[in-house]
């Protein structure tokens, strides 16, 4: 979010980051598009319930909430606590990643920094530049980066462009300033020769190959989010899960697991 100051800038950018008009939202919130438009200008006063509500409208993510209620006067309504203490959700997030093995699967935050994974994603970062897998690991940088698992990508232009993608649209649905820098970073890294476009009908199902001691493991991967979440930490947290994308993957995760 750039460095508005009035809480109706901040209305205004995020309507036309949603590309939604103000007879549009004015529509969909059930007030006047006059009213809207006196809100946006500084000329009327939103109260908190006004503001919440076009924020639900507007799909506006709960850190960014908090700061438009400030911008308004109003104290932040979301709380954010460490995972730790946000009552058992730690275990139970360590509970689902344990259940999924031994397939690999891992828990990052907004930033895409690793926050937990289960005992089958380790042995997949082996041989990664040790820069990469100590302190803050961030498994985008991890993923593309040329000392980390890019090398070991079987199809790292398919995945490269998948992962630029999905990284664009968290960024258009979040105006997050740090995935912004993120994502300038991962273009900035070398890309294989040859195309790498991903059309939005396969988007969903590109397999991350990757090579290993034991083979080529093919995955297929999905996300998971805790639902109607009302504490920031929660509502940033990912659970990604990695599935076999063939009997010879699995074969290999199975024995991996056993041994």
């Amino acid at each position: 979010m750039t460095s508005t100051s009035t809480v109706g800038d901040h209305l205004r950018e995020w309507r036309q980051r949603r590309r939604l008009s103000q007879l549009d939202l004015a529509c969909e919130a059930e007030i006047s598009t006059r009213h809207l438009s006196f809100l946006e200008t500084g000329r009327s006063r939103p109260s908190r319930d006004m503001v919440l509500r076009l924020a639900e409208h507007l799909d506006i993510p709960l850190r960014e909430r908090n700061r438009l209620l400030n911008a308004a006067g109003f104290a932040p309504l979301f709380p954010e606590r460490p995972l730790a203490a946000l009552d058992g959700a730690r275990e139970i997030v360590d509970l689902v990643l344990a259940a999924h093995e031994p397939n690999p699967a891992l828990a990052v935050d907004r930033h895409w920094t690793l926050v937990a994974a289960n005992r089958a994603v380790a042995p997949l970062m082996a041989g990664a530049d040790p820069s990469l897998t100590s302190g803050a690991i961030n498994v985008l940088r991890l993923s593309l980066h040329p000392g980390g698992l890019a090398p070991r990508t079987v199809n790292l232009g398919e995945w490269r462009a998948h992962i630029l993608e999905r990284l664009r649209r968290q960024i258009e649905v979040s105006a997050d300033p740090v995935l912004a820098d993120l994502l300038e970073e991962l273009k900035s890294y070398p890309a294989p020769e040859g195309p790498a476009h991903v059309g939005d009908g396969m988007a969903v199902a590109i397999p991350y190959r990757l090579s290993t001691p034991a083979g080529v493991l093919s995955f297929l991967s999905t996300t998971t989010v805790f639902g109607t979440p009302v504490d920031v930490t929660l509502s940033e947290l990912a659970i990604e899960s990695f599935f076999p994308a063939d009997a010879a993957t699995a074969a290999i995760v199975r024995n991996l697991g056993a041994s």
